[in-house]
């Protein structure tokens, strides 16, 4: 009876640590069922749980500020008090809303940078102080003035950049790819203090029908097509109306031109990784932050290199008015370079990089074509297009 009592205990210690084996082999097979919508929506309890009008706000503020860059009744304290304080718009329900363009420019959680912040500021006051009161006098090097050409006519300030252009295309990296790639796809936003657990146990954010998690992906996708008429239609990936000044507007061009397919690459990489947010699948929400982060930030290196080139083909011809034109597009787009990510948390050009690029094209009068050339082999060979 005693040595069938110790067989037993011998058997029972020999199994269970196979029971155990057993038991979380079967766990780790377990998989996470992701469900991809045909459209960006998102519901529960039947309603739906997309919120981005914070975003399309301050879109709409950018369109009124590049407007006013447009024109000669604007004043520095006008203008900053539209970028900074996010008031004095002639649209009422952009004012008093609490959103405002310069708190989100170059503000990402991970590389947000004030220097950046104040090259703005300073377009804006060159603008206001050089350039309105010049603006019926006409231009040349060195003097602040409009510029006409038998293609178009542009007010320019002394070093000729037209400076609507160059603010609005810095813009498009320093606030919108940025608080998309550098903000609300990171981890130190979508993870911040008890985001990850309240996601993946459902518990929304107070008052809201939401997840905080859920929230900042949406808010990353308001920055791309927050201007969109209808953001929910299946066909948004394939057909985005390129709405607004900023980022929607280019993407489209990259889409039909640069890259075609690019906006189904990530309008299906914003889909999975908010259904990822839902399964609380965080692995596969990451990877599709980081397709997002590169494709997006190739649309900063496509435009870029085209409007250098166009820069030099235009000046080639004659034209000095198109040809500052669209150096000064180039040059928001050079100095929109730093807010690029590679899907490693590494821009493709660092500030230091893309400053000593605009030091070097600062003067459009006497910019050397060979040192545009070199910066479009630079960019081409970075961004691998």
């Amino acid at each position: 009876m005693n040595n069938y009592t110790t067989i037993l205990k011998y058997l029972f210690i020999l199994a269970f640590p196979l029971f155990i084996i057993s038991c979380d082999s079967n766990e780790d097979d377990i998989a996470i069922e992701i469900i991809v919508p045909t459209n960006y929506d998102f519901l529960r309890d039947g309603v739906s749980t997309v919120s981005f009008s914070g975003q399309t706000t301050r879109l709409k503020q950018v369109d009124e500020i590049y407007s006013a860059l447009n024109s000669n009744t604007y004043t520095e304290a006008q203008l900053d008090e539209m970028f900074a304080d996010g008031a004095g718009f002639t649209d009422s329900t952009l004012n008093g809303t609490g959103k405002n363009v310069r708190g989100k420019t170059s503000a990402g959680c991970a590389a947000g940078n004030s220097a950046t912040q104040a090259q703005f500021d300073a377009q804006i006051a060159d603008f206001a102080n050089n350039v309105v009161p010049a603006w019926a006098n006409d231009a040349a090097a060195g003097v602040a003035g409009k510029l006409t050409d038998t293609k178009r006519s542009i007010h320019v300030n002394a070093k000729g950049h037209e400076i609507d252009q160059t603010f609005v295309k810095g813009l498009i990296g320093g606030m919108g790819v940025d608080q998309i790639v550098n903000n609300y796809l990171q981890p130190c936003q979508l993870d911040s203090g008890t985001r990850k657990d309240d996601n993946t146990n459902g518990v929304v954010a107070s008052g809201k029908i939401y997840t905080d998690m859920e929230h900042k992906w949406d808010e990353a996708f308001g920055y791309l097509y927050g201007q969109e008429e209808d953001a929910k239609r299946a066909d948004l990936g394939s057909a985005p109306t390129g709405n607004g000044t900023l980022l929607n507007k280019y993407f489209k061009k990259v889409n039909g031109s640069n890259q075609p397919g690019i906006a189904e690459i990530v309008f299906n990489a914003f889909k999975k990784g908010r259904a990822a947010i839902v399964a609380g699948d965080y692995q596969v929400r990451d990877a599709q932050a980081n397709i997002i982060q590169i494709h997006l930030s190739k649309v900063i290196g496509y435009k870029a290199v085209d409007y250098l080139n166009d820069y030099m083909s235009k000046k080639a011809a004659g034209n000095t008015a198109d040809a500052f034109h669209a150096l000064s597009e180039g040059y928001g787009f050079v100095m929109s370079l730093q807010f690029t990510n590679n899907g490693s948390n590494v821009p493709y050009f660092t500030k230091a990089e893309a400053d000593a690029m605009l030091a070097k094209m600062d003067d459009f009068w006497t910019v050397q074509d060979a040192d545009l050339t070199s910066m479009v082999s630079d960019i081409k060979s970075k961004f691998g297009i």
